[in-house]
């Protein structure tokens, strides 16, 4: 027979248990309410905004052992006439690929800018500690604390070896390359420069970690500076007015004491910019640096045979002569343009979508020109040339 405190305790712990089992029910309830109400929410939340021309790819390095996700930002010119691009390889995609490919379309349409293929690249795989990433695959030299810093060689080698032939097979893109980072970034820029300088043609910087491990990079050009005093490349760097401005000027005057033969070199410190305010400007003025176009003196009987009248339409004429050793195109409304020669028969107007490419016949007279403009193209034939 069950006493009082036996019956107590049964009833007490059905009454336990009962509680329990109301406690899961509830539970359940809620967790079912917050997941219909979340997909409530994502099914009734707007779309998500993308950047329009841009794809991702993933790549896994045997090299480094690691996944990379490849931002691709394509041109709209891409694909017409089969043409091959250059290409901008990105670094720290992961925070700046909208930056950039926002800058690539802003000096595409003002003319300073070919049809780039950017390729961003940043780190794949499962929640990636892009800070721990980045110190591991941009720095040349390991320093603590960051215990697994002094990554560059491999990622470059992983660059060199992996990335840019996977790109090569996929794309329409040619072997004009462009290297582009910002501080740790910036570093790898460098490094990449005096370690495999005609990988890239092109390489712009912002705010360099020139002061990592006792200014190991110092070493690297040294190192190159022995070695070769050619250094073919086109190189621009920035850094920020409220940085170490003092670190920089001391490596850049280092570069330009070395007088290399080939390079093409400017730096600018951007006024009242801080680390990670460089990219905007810096990214902007480099890549005009190293994209620049001459602007060639031609012989006056040159610039002679280009002098007439073109229609590019029955109802325009734009006249054409010349001023101070310049085209000048003078259209509707009487507005002039001073057209500044690229090649020859290459001519384009500074800051707009405006080239014109000087046609001729088997005789060598001028029949016209073909004007690029950013919508569309049109051939400019010249008034009393033959048909």
């Amino acid at each position: 027979m069950k006493t009082k405190s036996t019956l107590t305790r049964h009833y007490a712990g059905r009454i336990a248990l009962a509680a329990v089992y109301l406690f899961l029910a509830v539970f359940s309830i809620e967790v079912l309410n917050a997941q219909e109400k979340k997909s409530m929410d994502v099914a009734s939340s707007p779309p998500r905004v993308e950047i329009p021309g841009s794809q991702l790819q993933k790549i896994t390095s045997a090299i480094v052992g690691q996944e990379y996700d490849l931002y691709i930002h394509l041109p709209r010119n891409y694909g017409s006439k089969d043409q091959k691009h250059p290409v901008l390889y990105l670094l720290d995609a992961q925070w700046d690929f909208p930056l950039v490919t926002a800058i690539f379309g802003q000096q595409f349409y003002d003319g300073f800018l070919p049809g780039l293929v950017i390729v961003g690249i940043t780190w794949g795989g499962k929640n990636p500690n892009h800070d721990s990433l980045r110190a591991r695959d941009l720095t040349p030299n390991n320093a603590a604390p960051l215990l697994q810093s002094g990554g560059a060689p491999k990622f470059l080698a992983f660059i060199k070896q992996e990335l840019i032939p996977f790109i090569e097979s996929k794309y329409l893109v040619s072997g004009d390359r462009t290297l582009m980072g910002s501080s740790f970034g910036g570093l790898f820029t460098l490094y990449a420069l005096f370690s495999e300088t005609e990988l890239f043609q092109r390489y712009v910087l912002t705010s360099p970690a020139v002061g990592w491990a006792n200014e190991g990079i110092y070493a690297f050009e040294k190192n190159y500076a022995d070695k070769k005093s050619q250094l073919p490349a086109r190189l621009f760097m920035a850094v920020g007015e409220l940085e170490d401005v003092a670190g920089f000027q001391k490596f850049a005057d280092q570069l330009k004491a070395r007088n290399y033969d080939g390079l093409a070199l400017q730096t600018r410190v951007l006024e009242n910019t801080g680390h990670s305010g460089t990219k905007a400007e810096g990214y902007t003025r480099g890549l005009q640096f190293v994209f620049a176009r001459p602007s060639l003196k031609l012989a006056a009987a040159i610039l002679a045979q280009y002098v007439g009248t073109f229609e590019p339409n029955p109802e325009t004429k734009v006249l054409i002569s010349v001023e101070n050793d310049h085209l000048i195109a003078q259209g509707p409304y009487n507005t002039k343009l001073v057209l500044h020669a690229e090649t020859e028969q290459d001519f384009y107007v500074p800051g707009q979508y405006l080239f014109a490419r000087f046609k001729k016949d088997e005789q060598g007279r001028v029949t016209g020109f073909q004007l690029a403009q950013f919508g569309g193209e049109v051939f400019a034939r010249k008034v009393g040339a033959p048909d």
